[in-house]
């Protein structure tokens, strides 16, 4: 009788650290959708133990996705070069040879 009053005890212990979770991992989520600028004010707000609790690589990768189907057009963008003396835009580029757009990280 009484380990039957545990299991149901830990069992909804458990449901309702679940339920929270998943509040959590929403909020997140949600938070990951704004401009990096306000997910960085509430991401500063958390503690490091939420990187390890929480699918950050799935849902990052989730929120930052875009909507760009293969064969669309890049959207326009500047850069500035790396001497900082001007500015380079995509459209700048357009009806010449073939462009290459490289993303990646070098650190």
């Amino acid at each position: 009788m009484a380990l039957n009053k545990t299991y149901k005890i830990l069992l909804r212990t458990a449901v309702v650290l679940f339920v929270l979770w998943l509040g959590f991992v929403g909020l997140i989520a949600h938070e990951m959708r704004k401009p990096p600028e306000q997910f960085g004010r509430f991401m500063k707000h958390m503690p490091v133990a939420t990187f390890m609790i929480a699918p950050f690589e799935t849902l990052w990768t989730q929120a930052r996705a875009g909507q760009l189907q293969r064969g669309d057009m890049a959207p326009e963008f500047r850069l500035t070069t790396l001497d900082k003396s001007s500015e380079v835009t995509l459209s700048s580029f357009r009806d010449k040879s073939p462009v290459v757009l490289i993303f990646g990280s070098y650190t």
